[in-house]
């Protein structure tokens, strides 16, 4: 299942960092940042146990922070033999749960990498945006369809590994917590 985060409309700020550029500070940090709620959509079946707890888990940290909502896809709805056909259903069940006014994140393998801080940068532009909400995607097994990828403002990917939805699901809440963490200036990222 590829799911990663991939920057594709970004300005340059969202550039994989250059060796010179690593322990460097989020440019939002300290700063007034407005506070979105977040919408994650994934594509996939039941979530096992261990990634329900650790979802609830994220959940309940975030609350300071922004209010969050997790919503799943079913994946193959139509049970479709055809992988075009399956891909898009899913796509359509995804785009029906982004607003027109969302500011939307894709996690794909084709995505550019970031660290941690430029994630915390990427919040604080979202919420600057004006936009109501941001919407992390998470594709299934054959990944995105064009309209998806065509709505996105930024595409990154969480790792140059492929994860399945349930591993990238559990990835990304913990960074969204961590992003928000270095915003405020908490203890929790380690610069």
């Amino acid at each position: 299942m590829s799911i990663f985060i991939a920057i594709s409309h970004l300005k340059q700020p969202y550039a994989s960092p250059t060796s010179q550029e690593k322990g460097r500070t989020c440019r939002n940090a300290g700063q007034a940042v407005r506070a979105l709620p977040i919408r994650v959509i994934t594509v996939g079946k039941k979530r096992s146990e261990g990634v329900r707890l650790l979802v609830d888990e994220y959940k309940t940290k975030l609350k300071p922070y922004c209010s969050f909502e997790d919503s799943l896809v079913r994946s193959n709805p139509r049970n479709a033999q055809d992988v075009r056909a399956q891909v898009e259903d899913e796509e359509v069940a995804m785009l029906k749960l982004i607003g027109s006014d969302d500011w939307v994140v894709v996690l794909d393998e084709r995505g550019r990498d970031i660290d941690s801080e430029q994630m915390a940068e990427l919040l604080g532009d979202a919420g600057n945006s004006g936009a109501s909400r941001i919407s992390f995607c998470i594709g299934g097994a054959y990944g995105h369809g064009r309209q998806v990828r065509k709505r996105a403002n930024v595409t990154i990917r969480l790792s140059s590994m492929v994860l399945n939805h349930q591993i990238a699901l559990v990835v990304l809440m913990e960074q969204l917590y961590r992003s928000w963490t270095i915003l405020k200036g908490q203890n929790y990222h380690h610069w």
